[in-house]
């Protein structure tokens, strides 16, 4: 029998990549999207529902599924306000969270950043920390960390950091060697391709994916 996939954040870097595998996926018989915004695309398994972070408890009869894959996010630049960035980084992951195990969700699949830490003084890896936290309290039969890097690969919006940084650290990636190797930059559709390869494995309990494991996978 086939399964049901739920994504929040297709339309990101990550996301993007990930909606196109899910749907390429004989596992998956549906791919549900929640986005804020129509998606102008047509598949027989795509269906989306438009929400976010206020109005997710409208279309909560609609997210049904087995496995679930979060990719929400946004950046500094574009979210300048701390609360509002808390919002889409921590709040709408955890609501997300809770709203799909209640309907019967087993498996959640979290995009999150190395260095996340609870107790961590800088605001971004708290904030992911916090976020991994408060998921992992849901109590999912699986849940599935993903801790990269830097991402590389084509954004819709150019940024010129990242993209001087992505030039950077592919000439040092080969230099960062033992558990430094977790900070090397990874391309956005190896971690897409290692997200859908993990969810099929039905692996119990929570684990976390750093740059190697998530190579492995992808």
């Amino acid at each position: 029998m086939q399964k049901s996939a739920i994504i929040f954040g297709a339309t990101g870097l990550i996301g993007g990549h990930l909606l196109r595998q899910l749907l390429d996926n004989p596992v998956y018989g549906k791919v549900i999207a929640v986005v804020r915004r129509d998606i102008d695309f047509k598949h027989p398994k795509f269906h989306q529902h438009i929400a976010d972070l206020q109005s997710l408890h409208t279309i909560r009869p609609e997210l049904i599924g087995d496995d679930v894959f979060c990719c929400l996010g946004t950046t500094r630049k574009k979210t300048p306000d701390l609360t509002d960035y808390y919002q889409v980084d921590h709040d709408y992951p955890v609501a997300a969270a809770a709203t799909t195990k209640e309907m019967g969700a087993t498996t959640f699949c979290l995009v999150s950043a190395v260095g996340a830490d609870p107790d961590s003084s800088n605001f971004y890896l708290r904030m992911k920390g916090e976020a991994e936290r408060d998921i992992r309290a849901v109590g999912f039969e699986s849940l599935h960390l993903f801790r990269p890097s830097l991402l590389t690969g084509k954004r819709h919006e150019r940024r010129l950091v990242e993209a001087l940084s992505e030039k950077v650290l592919w000439a040092i990636n080969p230099l960062l060697m033992g558990s430094l190797k977790r900070y090397r930059s990874i391309p956005a559709a190896s971690v897409a391709t290692a997200m859908n390869s993990i969810a099929q494995r039905g692996s119990k309990g929570a684990h976390i994916y750093y740059w190697n494991h998530i190579n492995m996978l992808a």
